[in-house]
């Protein structure tokens, strides 16, 4: 049984991109643009792992959605993306598992995705 990501990003070349590359290694993947309620598709697509963006739009956070999952689910792993690493010093960032800086160059995000789920 392959594992399950779930990818929540604006952006859908961002999305795609990440969908290609997970599948192409053997996951199963799931995305969101980060406009529906992120515990109702956590329930619904049981993720083995969360790859979330910070910046989700105008008035969506991803710190926040990492903070209504943990709220329900302590042992989920998330991974946070952005193309700001000043995130990283946001006390809210802390609740995720790992931090990636985007990059067109997926060989951390992949790395780091492997090693959540193996």
């Amino acid at each position: 049984m392959s594992k399950k990501i779930l990818v929540v990003d604006d952006e859908l070349h961002i999305r795609m991109l990440y969908q290609e590359e997970f599948e192409s290694i053997g996951y199963k993947v799931f995305t969101s643009d980060g406009t529906e309620e992120i515990l109702q598709i956590v329930d619904k697509v049981q993720p083995d792992l969360v790859v979330l963006d910070i910046k989700l739009g105008h008035d969506r956070s991803g710190l926040d959605l990492l903070q209504e999952i943990r709220s329900q689910d302590q042992e989920l792993p998330v991974i946070l993306c952005t193309a700001y690493d000043s995130f990283q010093h946001d006390l809210k960032s802390i609740a995720a598992d790992h931090y990636v800086v985007k990059s067109v160059d997926l060989t951390e995000l992949i790395s780091k995705v492997k090693k959540v789920l193996e």
